[in-house]
């Protein structure tokens, strides 16, 4: 999704990419972003965003499919970043479905990729981009979905690729699962 869902002129793709000798599998994240607000709506009075999430898992014989991250410490992330402000935003099953939790997801090491743990009471709760107060604990126990958001306003181009998230309780997790300049095609293991 970008703003272009209201008429602005930001482009965003999600694709694919397999492993290959020096890159593991991911998930690439990519466009440009526009400044430019569309013409002849002038209740348009910002744009300059991109973003996607995963969809709503589907129903259940028991309702609703959420998940319970709440065992957990972290939220991991292996990624590769081009340096941008970043946004991990994790939506519940809140009274108000339009809350978004967010972290910024900093990269300390622009174009080469890198794991990050963020500690879910860390996010901060949002709502259009605002943070709203007071500040609830996430809903860990219902988590509808995950997703990442750049909404820096800067225009040009953007690149952010996903080689996995997963919950967790353990930092040096990491280390045993991702050895930095090791063999990245797990295919083989």
């Amino acid at each position: 999704m970008s703003d272009a869902d209201m008429g602005g002129f930001s482009k965003a793709q999600l694709e694919q990419v397999q492993a290959t000798a020096t890159e593991p599998a991911h998930m690439r994240f990519y466009g440009s972003i526009s400044i430019d607000l569309p013409p002849n709506r002038p209740h348009i009075q910002r744009s300059g965003y991109a973003a996607w999430r995963n969809k709503d898992r589907g129903p259940t014989l028991f309702g609703k499919s959420l998940w319970d991250v709440d065992p957990y410490l972290y939220l991991a992330l292996r990624f590769k970043s081009d340096g941008r402000k970043y946004f991990v935003n994790v939506q519940t099953e809140s009274i108000v479905h339009t809350d978004i939790h967010q972290h910024r997801l900093y990269s300390r090491r622009p174009g080469e990729w890198e794991t990050m743990f963020l500690k879910w009471p860390d996010f901060v709760r949002t709502n259009h981009g605002e943070v709203v107060e007071p500040q609830n604990e996430m809903m860990r126990q219902k988590v509808r979905t995950l997703g990442i958001g750049l909404t820096d306003r800067v225009p040009g181009p953007f690149e952010l690729c996903m080689a996995n998230m997963w919950t967790t309780n353990r930092m040096d997790e990491a280390d045993a699962y991702w050895k930095e300049g090791a063999d990245l095609d797990r295919s083989k293991s």
